[in-house]
């Protein structure tokens, strides 16, 4: 299950970070996560919830 959730987090900053108009740069160095930004709280809750309940 923590690997559902990791890979959602990861998943969700960086579609917000391929947005143009999000201020957020995300950057992975192994199990190492750098964010800087806005993040857009309510959709990566939901998308954390998903993962919890077995959506895509």
């Amino acid at each position: 299950m923590e690997d559902q959730i990791r890979d959602a987090i990861l998943t969700e900053l960086r579609r917000q970070s391929e947005d143009p108009e999000c201020n957020l740069k995300v950057s992975q160095a192994d199990s190492r996560l750098t964010v800087n930004g806005e993040i857009d709280l309510d959709a990566l809750t939901f998308v954390i919830v998903g993962s919890l309940a077995g959506g895509p």
